[in-house]
């Protein structure tokens, strides 16, 4: 005869720091239907008496407190060498917060309002022990090349932190820094890699156009439609639109795109219906946006859905450490493109490298190499073979556009700036739409 002997599983017990009562109940009731036992607290000291005093298997706690916040919990604990996993739950706008967080030892983040499947998930694989995926992901990046600065490393963090997420981000940084580059790294790295990654110019768009491009139009609905088209958001549907010089966009374009950000519906051109649509935007700027606000210029509503999340690319001169890891990244593809076989760069060349100013960031850097190696005639690049380097086009004397040889200025500044339309803009003293428009006018391509 077999006996057998029932011992009760002890409930696994979460601390919930939030100063919301009515949303910290909610979440209490949550944890207890789901088998959780639950300890409600409304600030860092009462959480502190509860973890000194009491067992606690996971601890659930809001960013913003009264007495405090997560980051101050963190630290205590880790000073306590409380080894109890803790998730952190973040509003709009405070993923950086969060990211802070993870670095003082937080296991993941959760965004309100909450998806209750993701938070019995995220429960469920903290209080398991094992890894949380988005501190442990490795990164697909494609032909993208690593730097390994301070800098670098920040960015990277900060791509693989939201990758993952279905934030909006914008990504801000001088020309030439490869904003696209990080666009298709947080598409790699998020669940929608699979899906179709679309990249849109916007100071291609022409006013007129634009509609039909980001929205299609339907055969008749303009005198150049002479068959349906689908528009990008369609086309990228389930995927990523990376939306490059976001500022060009015409105030009326805005409206629409805030409207398909919003509702997750666009309507084509022409029609009277809307088309769903599931569709993660990043978007991309060298330009401030707050001061396009202030001028009337970009919708300050679009501005803050765009920017959930704040990307920073820095410039290459800021990052000195990295730039001989891309200028022999950058050797090693001329070598292949133009059947070359230069070695590298003698110490001295590299040390012209780590000087020079690089108003042109990674664009101009990649450009100088090719040049080198195209007409190298030796193993090692030396100083010899650097031209001089300019100064700075901002440094240059003023070129304010003038009426009378507007084609002529124009070349000669864009030969200057080596394609630079920011800076050719800021030097002939027009915005860069205007820049856009007699480019066209007059059929300047770079």
């Amino acid at each position: 005869m077999k006996f057998f002997i029932f011992v009760p599983c002890m409930k696994q017990r979460i601390l919930i720091i939030e100063d919301d009562t009515t949303f910290g109940t909610m979440l209490q009731s949550w944890c207890h239907r789901h088998g959780f036992e639950a300890e409600l607290c409304s600030g860092v000291s009462l959480a502190q008496a509860e973890l000194t005093h009491k067992k606690v298997h996971l601890v659930l706690s809001d960013l913003r407190l009264p007495d405090g916040d997560g980051i101050m919990l963190l630290h205590w604990m880790r000073d306590q060498k409380m080894d109890i996993p803790v998730i952190v739950m973040t509003s709009y706008g405070e993923i950086q917060s969060a990211v802070a967080a993870m670095k003082l030892g937080a296991e993941d983040f959760l965004e309100k309002p909450m998806n209750p499947s993701i938070l019995k998930e995220k429960i469920e694989l903290a209080l398991s022990g094992k890894p949380v995926a988005v501190k442990t992901i490795t990164p697909v990046v494609s032909d993208m090349i690593l730097g390994k600065s301070a800098e670098a490393r920040q960015m990277y963090d900060h791509i693989l932190r939201v990758a993952p997420t279905r934030m909006s981000v914008l990504i801000v940084g001088e020309s030439g820094t490869g904003k696209e580059y990080a666009a298709r790294m947080i598409h790699e790295n998020s669940p929608r890699r699979n899906k179709p990654f679309i990249a849109v110019d916007c100071g291609s768009l022409s006013r007129e156009l634009a509609p039909s491009e980001l929205f299609g139009h339907l055969k008749g609905s303009f005198t150049s439609a002479i068959e349906n088209k689908t528009g990008v958001f369609a086309q990228a549907d389930q995927g990523t639109v990376f939306l490059d010089e976001v500022e060009n966009l015409s105030y009326d374009v805005q409206v629409q795109l805030l409207r398909a950000l919003q509702e997750q519906k666009v309507r084509p051109v022409g029609s009277v219906k809307d088309i769903k649509v599931d569709v993660r935007i990043l978007a991309a700027t060298n330009e401030d946006l707050e001061a396009a606000i202030a001028e009337g210029r970009f919708r300050e509503d679009l501005y803050h859905r765009l920017n959930e999340f704040l990307l920073i690319i820095p410039p290459i001169r800021d990052r000195k450490g990295d730039i001989e890891i891309f200028a022999n990244e950058f050797l090693r593809q001329a070598n292949e493109e133009l059947e070359k076989s230069v070695k590298g760069f003698s110490p001295e060349a590299m040390a012209l490298f780590e000087k020079h100013h690089w108003s042109g960031n990674l664009r101009e850097l990649r450009n100088m190499v090719r040049r080198l190696v195209l007409f190298a005639s030796n193993d090692i690049i030396t100083p010899d073979d650097i031209p001089a380097f300019t100064p700075s086009p901002s440094a240059s004397n003023d070129m304010a556009l003038q009426p009378e040889n507007e084609r002529e200025q124009i070349e000669n500044v864009l030969r200057k700036t080596r394609g630079n339309k920011t800076l050719a803009a800021q030097l002939l003293k027009v915005d860069r739409k205007t820049l856009y428009n007699k480019m066209h006018l007059y059929g300047i391509k770079l």
